[in-house]
């Protein structure tokens, strides 16, 4: 049976909302845009830690330039609760490591969900050590991430290091179409493509073809 993670995730919240605490989320963004709804919805219930570790992102200009917008949306930002930042190493060769043999995979495959797997593995290591309620991902908002499997490997991951994962599914209620609103809004830098080499390759490949029609 197919799981509505938009609802496991609002009976966690309509718990939330009984409680007299505020609890502490290690939100892990991969950029600014995706981030936005999420920190909208989420603010209103959470104490939230953006958690920005992403190493897939191959150049380092690029990191450097969505970390930045990163921070400033979250400075931008008049949240119910508060919102703080941490960010994880950059390093993309540990990337790297997880893709030899996979470099032809098309986005969402095998590739992706080693990628997946590395940065919210790393997000649950600091939400343990950080002595944080929950963890989970922006990923969910996407598309193009595969919600589901990104659920499974919080799941796993919540009974590997004894940190409760907060499940979601943030394109529903159309949490997508209100990320590209709100990214309007703060003016953001949307990227087209994930971060690693071969996403960006993929990406200028798409554009190309377009411009050839």
């Amino acid at each position: 049976m197919k799981i509505n993670y938009q609802i496991e995730l609002e009976k966690v919240i309509e718990q939330i909302k009984k409680e007299e605490r505020v609890p502490k989320l290690l939100l892990h963004s991969c950029c600014a845009p995706c981030s936005s709804y999420v920190l909208e919805y989420l603010s209103e219930f959470f104490e939230i830690t953006i958690y920005y570790f992403n190493p897939n992102i191959t150049e380092k200009e690029e990191y450097l330039k969505r970390i930045e917008e990163q921070k400033r949306l979250i400075a931008e930002l008049n949240p119910k609760n508060p919102i703080h930042f941490l960010e994880g190493a950059y390093n993309p060769e540990k990337f790297f490591e997880i893709a030899p043999g996979l470099e032809e995979e098309p986005e969402g495959g095998a590739r992706c969900i080693k990628c997946y797997y590395q940065r919210l593995e790393e997000t649950a290591r600091m939400a343990k050590d950080g002595n944080f309620d929950y963890f989970t991902t922006t990923l969910t908002v996407s598309p193009y991430k595969k919600s589901e499997k990104l659920n499974d490997i919080g799941t796993y991951l919540e009974k590997q290091y004894h940190i409760t994962y907060l499940h979601s599914d943030f394109k529903k209620k159309n949490g997508y179409k209100r990320s590209i609103e709100l990214s309007k809004v703060y003016g953001l830098y949307r990227q087209d493509y994930c971060g690693c080499i071969y996403s960006k390759k993929e990406a200028e490949k798409r554009k190309e073809q377009l411009e050839n029609i």
